[in-house]
């Protein structure tokens, strides 16, 4: 299980903001921590209008397109961040939005695991790029149906069997194939994560379906996570319980900063207790064997009942419902026998709550 603390674009475009970020998710316990690398004139052209919770947070009148400006760090900045996490101990991981970024992180970071983000799973372009750099891919799916699923990863399919340098000018009837092949050798379960997300800020909990979840584990044979947009962190601590492997949840240093995302993210405290919380899950989970556990084990003497006399029988006397009865201690013979001893004749004395012996 793995834990990806999403600083996102919470550091508002300050490199240090972006490193205290790191330190806190590092703090927190969470394996990963991740931001979003693009270049905002290659991300949103200046008629791109905004979300309505990101108009609530940001200034109305503003497009997307200078509300990213605003949040783009720098590929130097993005270097400097990488040394941290390594220095510190924390996977760095990062998003990327178009091809430029993708190769940056790629070719001079070094990235070989890659998360691509909801909106981009139909970006058949950009996925196929993903797919021919990547060692593993977590694809985000909020917003998606099984079809639009199924496409995506044949184009990642393709990607992981075809080289760059190919001359080839793919579409569906190759992705499908690519897919087909790849169901057979069961090559994307080693190398492609799914994440069921629903795509809204904050999520509301009528619409989280967590059930989708097996759902496209089921209907995929991958490994399924959960990307998390909802307040607080009940759901995500459910989502492991029902099995997520991967467990992806936003969080800022500080909620009432200015910016999109900073509103509906974990504080450090909160994520720290997500952290712990899902650690609980997954200890008291098990590994789904049903039998006496250790610590019940000692107990089992101290609340499982014996046969005992119910009062004083003497050699010779017939057992019945009215001498014979169920008491604790557990260290004698089981209730089970209770039927098989009534009408037998004793043969030893006893006293009341003695224990039955064979």
């Amino acid at each position: 299980m793995k834990v990806i603390a999403e600083a996102g674009v919470n550091h508002n475009g300050d490199l240090e903001r972006a490193i205290a970020l790191v330190d806190a998710a590092r703090e927190a316990g969470a394996h990963a921590v991740k931001f979003q690398t693009f270049q905002a004139a290659l991300l949103a052209t200046s008629s791109a209008g905004k979300a309505s919770y990101q108009k609530l947070s940001t200034p109305g009148a503003e497009s997307q397109l200078a509300m990213i400006q605003k949040l783009e760090l720098s590929q130097e900045s993005f270097c400097r961040l990488a040394e941290h996490c390594a220095a510190t101990g924390i996977e760095f991981l990062s998003t990327a939005f178009e091809e430029v970024s993708l190769n940056f992180l790629h070719e001079t970071i070094g990235l070989r695991t890659f998360k691509i983000a909801s909106g981009e799973l139909t970006n058949m372009p950009l996925l196929l790029a993903h797919a021919r750099l990547a060692d593993q891919l977590i694809v985000s799916t909020g917003m998606a149906t099984l079809e639009e699923i199924e496409a995506a990863l044949g184009v990642i399919a393709y990607g992981m069997e075809t080289p760059h340098e190919a001359q080839e000018r793919p579409g569906r009837e190759q992705f499908q194939a690519a897919y087909a092949r790849a169901l057979e050798t069961r090559s994307l379960q080693k190398r492609v994560t799914l994440l069921h997300c629903t795509t809204e800020y904050p999520a509301p909990l009528s619409q989280i379906n967590l059930r989708a979840m097996s759902t496209m584990r089921c209907q995929f044979n991958l490994p399924v996570g959960y990307s998390d947009h909802t307040m607080g962190i009940t759901v995500p601590v459910v989502a492991a319980a029902l099995g997520a492997c991967v467990i992806e949840k936003h969080f800022t240093l500080d909620k009432t900063l200015p910016g999109p995302d900073h509103a509906m993210s974990l504080d450090p405290v909160e994520l720290e207790a997500m952290v712990c919380a899902i650690a609980d899950i997954l200890v008291a989970m098990g590994d789904g064997e049903k039998r006496p556990g250790e610590a019940e084990s000692r107990n089992i003497e101290l609340v499982r009942k014996s046969l005992v006399a119910s009062c004083d029988i003497r050699a010779g006397e017939v057992f019945t419902e009215r001498n014979l009865s169920m008491k604790r201690p557990g260290s004698g013979l089981p209730p089970e026998l209770y039927w098989s001893f009534l009408g037998k004749t004793s043969d030893r004395d006893y006293q009341t709550n003695d224990l039955i012996r064979q």
